[in-house]
């Protein structure tokens, strides 16, 4: 199977971007990208992702087939090996998308952080002896989506996702439905950012909130209360802040 050569395909990008008269801002306005992402197609550090294979042909005047075969055909016909080999290309086209613990170091090393102060801090409600089950659970669920946020999940979701729209995302164990928000590779980024952020902070405050509504709520509230106040602020703090990032960056 072919592959496509990244430097060779940078450079035939660079070449038709500066026929066209367009800056590198000014492709990647077009495309909903960065100029950051531009530069790295031209320099041959990344593909695009396949689903903006046809819109950047159509920016540069050129056909899918002639960007993926990285030559103009001039309005000549494509020989039989030519075409067989711009198939191939397609289809082992997309970059293999990772893991995050593969390319993000910032946030394995936020999480570890996070994990090392919720332990700490789960000391300290030890000594105190307001460690029970329920306060269990939580922690355990916050590591759990640590861990899956900001170690195991997919840097790139399946070009099913932009092709389709889907309010579904299912990863291994890991299963989100969020009504009224179509999961993509445009916003699965500032999703996965959120939901990071929401991950450390809640390891390393939730036992001092849980400690607080201990000490001073459940006096005066009942118990049942205070687990359905703190059952919607851990929900709520998390679903609210993806719903919103998904359906900004739709």
């Amino acid at each position: 199977m072919h592959t496509i050569d990244k430097k060779q395909f940078g450079a035939f990008v660079a070449g038709l971007r500066k026929e066209k008269g367009f800056t590198q801002k000014e492709l990647a306005a077009r495309l909903f990208v960065s100029d950051k992402a531009v530069s790295k197609w031209e320099t041959g550090a990344s593909l695009p992702d396949t689903s903006l294979l046809m819109p950047l042909a159509e920016c540069l005047g050129v056909t899918v087939t002639e960007l993926l075969l990285c030559r103009k055909d001039n309005g000549e016909s494509l020989t039989r090996s030519e075409t067989e080999k711009a198939v191939q290309t397609a289809i082992g086209y997309s970059e293999p998308a990772g893991r995050i613990w593969q390319s993000d170091k910032r946030a394995v090393a936020w999480y570890g952080a996070a994990l090392l102060c919720a332990v700490i801090d789960s000391a300290v409600v030890q000594q105190l002896h307001l460690l029970n089950v329920l306060y269990l659970n939580y922690m355990g669920i916050f590591a759990f989506f640590g861990a899956y946020f900001c170690l195991f999940a997919q840097r790139k979701l399946p070009g099913i996702y932009d092709q389709a729209s889907l309010s579904f995302m299912s990863d291994g164990p890991v299963r989100m439905n969020l009504p009224g928000v179509h999961f993509n590779n445009r916003n699965w980024p500032h999703m996965l950012r959120v939901a990071q952020i929401w991950a450390v902070i809640a390891l390393v405050t939730f036992p001092w909130l849980y400690l607080t509504f201990q000490l001073f709520a459940v006096p005066v509230l009942s118990a049942s209360s205070v687990n359905l106040i703190l059952l919607f602020a851990v929900l709520g703090s998390l679903f609210v802040p993806l719903i919103v990032a998904g359906r900004k960056y739709e």
